[in-house]
């Protein structure tokens, strides 16, 4: 429009904690940006965000992550690694074995019933997409979060619950695998001290 060229590209960051304390939150917002592919293993689906310089597709996109920790998966080192493993290759068999992603109309998510288009926006993620109900790929603590969070959103951000498309997973936003610590946040090597998404704290 005439004020592209004045305002800088909006963005937005949401976050809400369910009554069972577990957050969800939007993540890497990414105005006129898209979603790209991030898979690194065969039979396996995992979508990301980005924008390019200029900040200027047609669709703004931003993760919608929900927090699991070792009660939702379990407490082997390697478990949550498992998970998100498991997430990606049933996203893979969803999306149709060919490495489409599976998405899902945001109204039809809401209203627990299978998308079979996708609506007003059009999907950047490439090879492409499939119309699926989400509620078959992901567990059903992760599905009730979003239920509870998503029209707080809407009321907070006018249009966020709307016209949108789900786009999924996105599973490698923190570290599957945590870097153990003490309590003054060194790890069991001396003068090494994990942070950030990599040591695995970020939930």
């Amino acid at each position: 429009g005439k004020y592209s060229e004045i305002l800088p590209a909006a963005d937005y960051n949401l976050s809400y904690h369910t009554e069972k304390g577990r957050g969800v939150y939007t993540f890497c917002m990414c105005p006129g940006g898209q979603v790209v592919a991030a898979a690194s293993q065969k039979g396996g689906v995992i979508t990301n965000g980005m924008s390019l310089y200029a900040r200027d597709g047609q669709n703004s996109n931003s993760a919608l992550l929900v927090g699991v920790t070792e009660k939702d998966f379990g407490g082997g080192v390697l478990d949550g690694m498992y998970f998100q493993r498991a997430l990606e290759e049933k996203a893979f068999e969803l999306g149709g074995r060919n490495y489409r992603a599976p998405c899902q109309q945001l109204v039809d998510f809401t209203a627990r019933r299978m998308s079979v288009s996708i609506g007003g926006i059009t999907p950047t993620y490439r090879p492409g997409v499939t119309p699926c109900d989400l509620h078959k790929l992901l567990p059903e603590f992760i599905t009730d979060a979003m239920h509870e969070a998503i029209p707080v959103f809407g009321r907070r951000l006018k249009g966020f619950d709307t016209d949108a498309l789900l786009t999924a997973p996105e599973t490698r936003s923190s570290s599957p695998v945590r870097i153990l610590r003490d309590s003054s946040m060194q790890s069991s090597i001396s003068g090494l001290y994990p942070a950030g998404e990599g040591a695995g704290y970020a939930g």
